[in-house]
């Protein structure tokens, strides 16, 4: 039971909503007479059948507890003369108030009773059958122990039903009257049914806490791109359901990749529901563990389909992922059932790019086949990815929305990313209410997930490898090391630091070693320069096909090995371990203008 001030959501349930209708109904035939003796009693039941369908409708938006007590007590008159409330938690062996409504004193931390004792509401905890108290003396006959510490002045009557979430009697409601009640069956429906009521919305703010927490979470993880790559700037977008707090089975990602290369993905779990955001946040993990471990564009797809069909057979997802090369502008995507990409030219003009593709994610059906096309971006061309919320919203279909997306992604440069960003979002989202600037703008009842790529003008360290040294070492080729070693120093004969010469030839030396040494494969070498002289960047890679990941150890003095990993650290500006489809691969670079060797 949540302590006043809980959150709750702003969804109402059709099937309880017809639920509660069907019980104002049964009570619209019960007659009785009114509280005061007065008046039409079938009238007045009426009018509070009618109330309580707009406390019901209101109580499921509530966002605490307080303000649902608040909502029960505008029921206030003849046949319901309600005067406090206050709501206790079961909590072990005790019950303790976790809400009220002008009921004074019940806040008060110390005040707990026993389940075992005669106190009504104890009785209605333990049973979960619910107490209704016509007088004072009613009361204090049922429970003489316990009425002098909840009696307050002017209350004539009493009642105490039960409180259920997820199936459980976990709290109870006593709601205080003004007047004598008669309790007749209309009046006891009329609590039970308001009970029912109350329970929901207190079942709504304890899902609607985990379900912020949760959207919360998901949103602070899609607030930003991955950090800047020489050559590409990105820019990106996310507005959840209604551009409220929840958030729904869109996403996108940005991932650093070896080799200086940025993964896209973006994609759009089926559903609006928090089931389809649970899925979207492991589905976006697993994507980005599977590009990360270096699979290629249909390698990922393949992998986050298998693994979405593993985890709900009843949802799907459609999904791009690409891999950018910011030095030859090489974009290399692969779709699974998603809206093509739009490529914006230097110039304003947008092109629907048609890539060839495969089903969504998680169908199962055994075709799992996601062809890799192959685009090259000029500088300052833009290419565009978006889920469909962006195309359909306010009722356009794909083609239709398609129009009005390429009205405003066509004006203005390509220099701010950002300003086009907002663009693209305010052709398709309401303005928001000028009164309140800090609530989001309302959109249509779909999520939008929205990326921007573009390929920078040239800038330096960009293009091919001024110089490029590509050796393999075979087990049996002992005496190649050697030659390796004479080959590289050949590669850096006019660096500008000669010490880093000999640095890079020991750790190269040592990564080859390594493999030859722990490992029964042979060790391919690559070494690639790039760069203007005085500013070039040595990027060394030694790739074999052994699954077995180096670790760091600490050798001893006399130790013959263990010291590859050490000198990286110490020598090396950067250096890491990628692990490959087949084997790994340990790379190290140098800066000709990097900090000094320590």
């Amino acid at each position: 039971m949540p302590q006043v001030g809980g959150g709750g959501r702003e969804h109402g349930r059709s099937a309880e909503y017809a639920a509660e209708v069907r019980q104002v109904e049964a009570l619209n035939r019960l007659e009785g007479p009114a509280a005061d003796g007065s008046g039409d009693p079938a009238e007045r039941v009426r009018h509070h059948a009618a109330d309580l369908l707009v406390t019901g409708h209101a109580l499921a938006r509530t966002e605490s507890l307080g303000d649902a007590l608040a909502l029960i007590s505008r029921l206030h008159g003849p046949v319901l003369p309600l005067r406090g409330q206050a709501v206790f938690r079961a909590d072990r062996e005790v019950l303790h108030c976790v809400g009220h409504f002008d009921f004074p004193g019940c806040e008060d931390p110390a005040l707990r009773v026993a389940l075992d004792s005669d106190y009504p509401g104890a009785q209605v905890a333990r049973t979960g059958r619910p107490v209704f108290l016509a007088s004072p003396k009613e009361y204090r006959d049922r429970s003489p122990g316990t009425f002098a510490l909840f009696d307050r002045e002017g209350h004539k009557a009493w009642a105490f039903l039960p409180l259920t979430t997820y199936g459980q009697v976990t709290g109870v409601w006593m709601t205080a009257f003004d007047a004598p009640v008669q309790m007749t069956d209309g009046v006891r429906a009329l609590l039970v049914a308001l009970a029912r009521l109350l329970s929901q919305s207190v079942e709504h703010t304890y899902t609607g806490e985990a379900d912020r927490a949760l959207s919360q979470s998901l949103r602070s993880s899609m607030t930003g791109t991955a950090a800047d790559v020489e050559g590409l700037t990105t820019a990106a977008r996310y507005l959840p359901t209604g551009g409220g707090l929840m958030v729904g089975g869109d996403w996108f990602d940005c991932i650093s990749l070896t080799g200086g290369r940025l993964g896209l993905v973006i994609g759009d779990v089926q559903g609006h529901d928090m089931h389809a955001a649970g899925l979207m946040s492991q589905l976006r993990t697993a994507i980005h563990a599977y590009a990360i471990e270096g699979h290629g564009p249909d390698a990922v797809l393949t992998r986050a389909s298998h693994f979405l069909a593993a985890l709900d057979e009843d949802r799907f997802a459609t999904c791009i992922y690409m891999e950018a090369d910011p030095a030859t502008g090489t974009v290399r995507i692969a779709r699974a059932g998603h809206p093509h990409p739009v490529l914006r030219l230097p110039d304003g003009t947008c092109l629907l790019k048609h890539m060839s593709g495969g089903l969504p994610l998680g169908l199962n059906l055994l075709e799992d086949n996601y062809p890799v096309n192959v685009l090259t971006l000029r500088e300052n061309e833009i290419l565009m990815l978006c889920t469909d919320g962006l195309i359909e919203a306010g009722g356009h279909d794909m083609y239709s929305g398609w129009l009005r997306v390429r009205s405003a992604l066509s004006p203005g440069t390509p220099d701010d990313l950002d300003a086009m960003a907002d663009r693209l979002l305010g052709a398709v989202v309401a303005p928001g209410d000028p009164r309140s600037p800090d609530q989001p703008a309302s959109i249509t009842e779909d999520d939008i997930a929205l990326l921007l790529l573009r390929r920078d003008p040239s800038v330096p360290h960009s293009g091919p490898p001024v110089r490029r040294l590509r050796l393999t070492l075979e087990q049996d080729q002992a005496e190649a090391l050697s030659e390796a070693r004479i080959e590289l120093q050949g590669l850096l004969h006019d660096w500008a630091r000669p010490e880093q010469i000999d640095t890079a030839v020991l750790l190269a030396s040592e990564l080859l070693g390594n493999v030859l040494v722990h490992t029964e494969h042979a060790a391919v070498l690559s070494a690639d320069i790039t760069g203007a002289p005085g500013q070039r960047r040595l990027r060394v890679e030694v790739t074999d096909r052994s699954d077995d990941v180096p670790h760091r150890r600490a050798p001893g003095e006399l130790s013959s090995s263990g010291r590859g990993l050490v000198l990286l650290d110490l020598l090396a500006h950067q250096w890491n371990v990628r692990p490959e489809p087949e084997g790994k691969t340990v790379w190290f670079v140098l800066d000709e203008d990097g900090p000094e060797e320590p």
